[in-house]
């Protein structure tokens, strides 16, 4: 079974790898930090990507801002 860790730097994704739990305990120097399975296909969980955040429970994505109406309004 194929399985995805992503890296998390103070709750935001910062690399995602698909790597056994198995070979990612034992290459601590490799997987430094703190890594968080992620799921594909799995109802109620979110698949993770770079920039994404974490708390604690599961992955949200980042929200976009609109810069051309961001700047309209405060202008």
């Amino acid at each position: 079974m194929t399985t995805y860790f992503a890296q998390v730097t103070n709750g935001v994704v910062t690399d995602v790898h698909v790597v056994s739990r198995e070979f990612l305990e034992a290459n601590p120097d490799r997987y430094a930090g703190s890594w968080v399975e992620t799921f594909i296909g799995v109802e109620g969980k979110t698949y993770a990507g770079i920039g994404y955040t974490w708390n604690g429970t599961d992955f949200a994505a980042p929200v976009e801002v609109d810069v051309l109406t961001t700047d309209k309004e405060t202008s």
